[in-house]
């Protein structure tokens, strides 16, 4: 009999395992507690607009190339890919602004015409970044974290230095335009932890940027969704949808079953690709490896107060991708990490792909994506989410030189409370646990249960880490586990 797997929730990773798992013969189902497939990936659509309510950066196209070439496909079997140019614009006060274009040359020049000379220093930079991304794709992001060792290679012996170094400290070191710095200090929030906080070999992170470019799926991010979710259905993989996972059943430390929707279905082997605090909830205390002044303790990525909104006209002055840091970036960070609180003044960020994907809103409308990074655990009403909306409107209207708030058809919001609704999200944290130096690697929480036969994880909040790449990978290293511990 072929060994049963249950994975809950039906994100990148989880998605990602069905497909590795099913490859190789195991009877895989997915459990999803919403009514939509892909988790913080989902999709909105409402009147002609379509959005993706998550993640809409797509970077890293190599990990997406080489998932789906594990089964002998493309990207361009499942969507359409196109490079963006720019790949996106930061705006800073006094309405300047510095775009960043498709090839490095171009980005040479933007950075040589705000700092002469700057553009040697940057060269530089990028080479020990490509450097790095090199090493972290080829030797070290695809191990599943489960020594110390899995770091000690002949290429990251020579880095050592790096990882008890900072993004900040490097970047500084080098550069003094204020906003050159925090262009190159931008990337690293992709791994929830400020860039004083970033050891420097995350640098392949400014690799993975200026390097390999921004790119849009057509149709948006959920259309890798939808190419995954293909995937995994041809490989034999079950879905069920509205289904939320109760309990995950132990007997003699091991898995048994779960309880979903008050029903019981046996299993094998449990994945859980759902948040990882609120997974162990899910067990009986004594078969949690992680206690709840573990949790508390972790360093996590940031939450996030998010606006999708229908505008009925085109904008002005606006690309796909758009970073307002026009206001005082240390102190959006300090209100994040350092004393948790509402920013007073809020960096934000501005995604309309009806810029270059017209399908995604009726013909001369445009869809608005805004996103204002908080720290998790945040007070979250409905006065508060108005508040910052009204906050970022008038920057976002006296930048861009046009008066638009008449011009919203309907807004919609995602805070603090709907992650937790919808994903469980620990501290309604958006992006999992931050990359800091004593969360990497084999410093996080393990893919593999300790205590429980059978019981796996995958997902941001364990290997290798925060972002949509990373849960690709994650799904296949645990995937890995469970092929190495069940033959079939």
């Amino acid at each position: 009999m072929k060994n049963r797997v249950s994975i809950i929730g039906s994100g990148f990773a989880s998605l990602a395992a069905s497909c590795y798992l099913a490859k190789e013969g195991y009877q895989v189902t997915v459990f999803e507690k919403n009514d939509q497939i892909g988790g913080r990936a989902r999709q909105l659509k409402k009147e002609g607009f379509t959005f993706d309510m998550g993640p809409s950066w797509y970077w890293m196209p190599d990990v997406f190339e080489r998932f789906f070439g594990d089964f002998n496909k493309s990207p361009s079997d499942y969507y359409e890919l196109e490079k963006l140019d720019p790949a996106y614009t930061v705006f800073f006060g006094n309405k300047e602004s510095i775009s960043i274009g498709d090839t490095l040359e171009k980005i040479y020049t933007a950075f040589e015409k705000e700092e002469p000379g700057s553009s040697l220093k940057l060269k530089k930079f990028i080479d020990q970044a490509q450097s790095n991304y090199n090493i972290a794709i080829k030797e070290l992001v695809y191990r599943p974290g489960v020594s110390p060792l899995e770091l000690v290679t002949p290429h990251t012996v020579k880095k050592i230095g790096q990882f008890f170094s900072t993004i900040s400290k490097d970047v500084r070191k080098e550069f003094s335009n204020r906003k050159l710095i925090q262009i190159l200090e931008f990337p690293v929030l992709f791994l929830g932890a400020k860039p004083s906080d970033t050891p420097s070999f995350y640098s392949f992170m400014n690799y993975a940027d200026f390097g390999l470019g921004t790119w849009h799926p057509l149709g948006g991010m959920y259309k890798v969704i939808e190419g995954m979710e293909n995937l995994a259905r041809s490989l034999g993989v079950k879905f069920k949808t509205n289904s939320a996972v109760h309990k995950i059943n132990v007997e003699q430390n091991i898995v048994t079953s779960l309880t979903v929707n008050q029903e019981k279905f046996e299993t094998d082997i449990v994945v859980s690709g759902a948040d990882y605090h609120h997974s162990e909830t899910l067990l009986s205390k004594e078969y949690r490896q992680y206690s709840q002044s573990y949790w508390e303790k972790k360093t996590f990525a940031p939450s996030s107060l998010l606006f999708y909104v229908g505008f009925n006209t085109k904008l002005k002055n606006v690309n796909h991708h758009n970073l307002y840091f026009d206001v005082d970036f240390d102190a959006h960070a300090k209100a994040i990490y350092d004393e948790p609180q509402w920013p007073e003044e809020p960096l934000f960020y501005a995604n309309f792909t009806s810029v270059t994907d017209p399908g995604t809103a009726p013909e001369n409308c445009e869809n608005g994506f805004f996103l204002i990074p908080l720290a998790p655990g945040l007070k979250d009403t409905p006065e508060l989410r108005e508040e910052y909306f009204k906050k970022i409107m008038q920057r976002f209207e006296h930048i861009s030189d046009q008066n638009i708030t008449n011009n919203v058809i309907f807004k919609e919001s995602f805070c603090v409370n709907d992650f937790i609704k919808d994903y469980n999200s620990y501290k309604g944290n958006a992006y999992g646990m931050a990359n800091t130096l004593l969360q990497t690697a084999f410093l996080r929480p393990k893919l593999k249960s300790g205590k429980v036969k059978g019981l796996f994880f995958t997902g941001q909040l364990t290997v290798p880490g925060p972002g949509v790449p990373p849960s690709l990978i994650s799904g296949k290293l645990v995937s890995g586990l469970i092929q190495k511990e069940y033959i079939l």
